[in-house]
């Protein structure tokens, strides 16, 4: 396949997998202000904020629609919900020939929804329409993907680029949980020994972290009603059966480097093939009561490292390889 090729694929699943996850927390936190106070509030999208990747634009003035509406339309953002929708029509369209119709026809109808929204003011309940929307057209053209194109190595590529926004963002949120809850003096009074429950002030904060990862449904059918934080870790950290789970994200890019390296035999992939094997590892062969005695937060920043070592070595074997490699292949 032609780097060009293979990169507009990978760009435009990022692109659609960023927007999707930053429409879930706006929605998701701008659901839980009906029960909280301006201490709380202020703490909880700052958290946002960090989840997001701090922006030196975006600062939190007191006003949560104010900042769910920069989030949403402020193209200075690279990573604003529009300008990620913009960007990967964009590159879906530079490539309008190895995608379905059905595809284009999808992004194309979320770009103009979105187009129209950002062009008029609106009220916080069109506000929330918008990012429901938003998120149900990603799903939507996400299955309409794995249903209309061929699963070869471009549909690979989309796969590749949506696991690993999909793991590291989940990763990057469990972090800033992590580090703003669960750590410090918390840890030394033991509240991460096994079956620990959380306290009421923060049940909340909790449901609102497994709204976040699509979790909630599926976390309860797994464990009872009373959450504690090591489950809730080990569900998002390392379940191998949930797609928002961090090893299942893992899993999948994995698959999806392998399938594309088969296709490509010629070129040397065992560097990348052997960082996306050790990530892998990390996870498959971890244990939740034996990363709890550690600091868990450095845990997961190793795994973002990795994430975007995978993401180097794969750009640089087949994106943005050189000449003289492509002639010798």
């Amino acid at each position: 396949m032609l780097s060009r090729v293979a990169d507009s694929l990978f760009w435009m699943s990022t692109y659609l997998e960023r927007a999707e996850h930053t429409a879930r927390l706006l929605d998701v936190n701008l659901g839980l202000m009906l029960d909280e106070n301006e201490a709380v509030a202020e703490r909880r999208w700052f958290r946002v904020l960090a989840a997001l990747g701090y922006v030196p634009s975006l600062m939190w003035k007191n006003d949560a629609y104010d900042l769910a509406q920069r989030l949403s339309f402020d193209m200075e953002n690279r990573s604003s919900i529009y300008a990620c929708l913009v960007a990967a029509r964009e590159n879906a369209r530079q490539v309008r020939e190895q995608i379905s119709t059905e595809q284009w026809q999808r992004l194309n109808q979320l770009f103009h929804q979105a187009t129209r929204m950002e062009r008029r003011p609106h009220t916080a309940m069109q506000q929330s329409d918008f990012l429901a929307s938003v998120i149900e057209g990603i799903h939507l053209f996400q299955g309409v993907t794995d249903s209309t194109m061929s699963h070869g190595e471009g549909w690979q590529f989309i796969r590749l680029g949506r696991y690993l926004e999909r793991g590291a963002a989940t990763a990057r949120l469990l972090k800033v949980y992590y580090e703003d809850f669960w750590s410090g003096s918390k840890v030394e009074r033991s509240l991460f020994q096994a079956d620990s429950v959380v306290d009421s002030n923060e049940y909340l904060e909790c449901i609102g972290l497994l709204r976040s990862c699509t979790a909630f449904e599926a976390w309860f059918r797994v464990y009872s009603t009373d959450i504690s934080y090591e489950q809730i870790l080990d569900f998002l950290l390392l379940d191998e059966e949930f797609p928002h789970a961090i090893r299942y994200s893992v899993d999948s890019v994995e698959a999806a480097l392998r399938e594309i390296a088969a296709k490509a035999p010629g070129r040397i992939a065992d560097p990348m093939l052997r960082a996306a094997g050790s990530l892998r590892a990390s996870l498959q062969f971890a244990d939740i009561d034996e990363l709890l005695k550690t600091n868990i937060a450095d845990f997961l920043q190793r795994v973002l490292d990795q994430c975007r070592g995978v993401h180097d070595l794969t750009y640089q074997l087949y994106i943005h390889y050189s000449v003289q490699t492509a002639l010798a292949n």
